[in-house]
């Protein structure tokens, strides 16, 4: 009989800790949270790339609780009126926020065979800055880079996680400037 009390209290405590360590907090997702969350980008990816007017490898997409936030550089200013048109139309998407940038370094929107190898060097450079720092959740934060201009988007933790990948950013070499637009978790 003690036996089996122990037994029933040990799959109660079992049972509390995996749906306690399975919930949501403000800061973090819900394992059907974040299933939900990744079903939402595959759809908004989806769609964007089903845009004719879209080039879809231009424009990264995160989502948070059904935030989704749009990211990196395109020609137009109608092209990031598109890219948010399309994302919230999406079936699960609750808010967008649009960090999508214009190319205007000067007034070439197209980069050159040198300039997009230099971009994808600075864009790994920083990527690797971001994963030597222990404090980060580097998988949580997206790279984009063009003509030397770093865009950093995704959701983190604190503004402190925000604030070093920033910092981290900016120093590697050939980074002409970073766009931190790194949004907090919980300050929807």
């Amino acid at each position: 009989m003690l036996l089996r009390k122990s037994f029933s209290l040990l799959c109660l405590v079992a049972l509390m800790a995996v749906a306690f360590g399975c919930s949501s907090t403000e800061t973090k997702e819900g394992t059907g949270e974040y299933m939900d969350d990744a079903a939402v980008t595959a759809k908004v990816k989806a769609e964007i790339l089903q845009a004719p007017s879209l080039k879809s490898s231009e424009i990264n997409v995160e989502t948070f609780k059904g935030i989704v936030q749009l990211s990196g550089f395109v020609g137009s200013q109608a092209e990031i009126a598109t890219a948010a048109e399309t994302a919230r139309k999406v079936k699960g998407v609750t808010e967008v926020r649009n960090d999508v940038k214009i190319k205007s370094a000067g007034t070439a929107t197209k980069e050159g065979a040198g300039e997009f190898v230099d971009n994808a060097a600075i864009t790994g450079k920083v990527k690797a800055e971001l994963l030597k720092d222990s404090s980060l959740k580097s998988a949580e934060i997206s790279v984009e880079t063009f003509k030397g201009v770093v865009q950093l988007t995704g959701f983190v933790g604190n503004q402190a996680e925000a604030d070093t990948a920033a910092k981290l950013a900016s120093k590697v070499e050939g980074v002409k400037s970073v766009k931190n637009d790194i949004r907090i978790k919980g300050n929807q």
